[in-house]
């Protein structure tokens, strides 16, 4: 009796155990950026036809409104922008740009067992494969819930360092701040005798950290989430950090089309924070080539 105990004891823990292997998931996210400073400031300027503002406004869509794929299963995951066709002229050097930095643009791979992740992403035509350690984020575990598509899910809360490569946390700096940061360069470089340099995000701000509030529901017990985030006892269904919403709008558990969850591997393989040093860098070049050329950047103003 005792051996036949034992048997079943092991059979029930290897069908939970390939059960667990089995498992997988897949949900949606639509993604959304606030985009009403920008707007503001592009009606204030006399130097946006009606035209130009409403061409700026279809292509600030484009890049702050996206929808992505997360496919995961107990240990990993992978989170994808939906693929969608670029219509013919309608982004330039300086869109494709900024538009590569709101998120997305490759293939994100998270493992959390492994509490490691992997991204390719393609900048000014190079490919890149950031390879680097999860972030671990303080959650602050609230008492409110709410329903999120037929889930219950509760809230938790995190503050962290706002990212100087990702343009979803500029904002434009009001008018009158713009207006006398160019009068100091001016008395500065009349002072001194030359030109002086000015960084390429003089007219944007950017706060120091940024209050996330993310909506988990234990009822998908997994470790994951949209892009970096994850770390809560449940899947994440919903993100908000600083100006930009992350809201699942469906899932799907136990697809029938298996997705194969794997790291990304073409690339220049880098560190995240070698990453963020390249593209700063790059912005800088950016910068340079636009004032040689006499051209204003991206001025939303003044």
């Amino acid at each position: 009796m005792k051996k036949i105990t034992i048997t079943l004891v092991l059979l029930l823990a290897f069908i939970s155990s390939n059960a667990q292997k089995d498992f997988q998931g897949m949900a949606v996210y639509e993604s959304k950026t606030s985009t009403s400073e920008f707007k503001s400031r592009m009606s204030g300027n006399k130097d946006f036809t009606p035209e130009m503002q409403k061409m700026m406004e279809e292509r600030m869509k484009k890049m702050f409104e996206k929808t992505f794929i997360l496919s995961f299963d107990k240990q990993a995951s992978i989170y994808k922008e939906e693929e969608k066709l670029d219509a013919p002229g309608q982004s330039g050097g300086g869109m494709r740009m900024m538009s590569s930095m709101m998120g997305g643009g490759g293939t994100y791979y998270k493992n959390v067992k492994e509490k490691a992740y992997t991204v390719d992403k393609e900048f000014m035509g190079k490919e890149f494969l950031i390879k680097d350690s999860l972030k671990v984020y303080n959650w602050k575990m609230e008492g409110e819930t709410r329903q999120i598509g037929g889930y219950t899910c509760y809230k938790a809360t995190t503050v962290i360092p706002a990212s100087k490569t990702d343009f979803r946390n500029f904002r434009p700096k009001k008018e009158e701040e713009v207006k006398k940061d160019e009068t100091k360069k001016e008395d500065a470089k009349a002072e001194e005798g030359k030109e002086k340099k000015t960084n390429f995000m003089d007219e944007f701000d950017m706060p120091k950290e940024i209050t996330v509030t993310a909506w988990y529901t234990p009822e998908i017990p997994v470790n994951q989430g949209p892009e970096g985030y994850w770390g809560l006892p449940g899947l994440i269904l919903e993100v908000n950090d600083g100006k930009t919403i992350t809201l699942c709008s469906k899932v799907v558990l136990n697809p029938k089309d298996k997705a194969e969850i794997k790291a990304p591997s073409a690339g220049k393989v880098i560190t995240q924070k070698e990453y963020d040093e390249t593209i700063t860098k790059k912005m800088e070049e950016f910068r340079q080539m636009n004032q040689g050329q006499g051209g204003r950047g991206m001025r939303f103003g003044g």
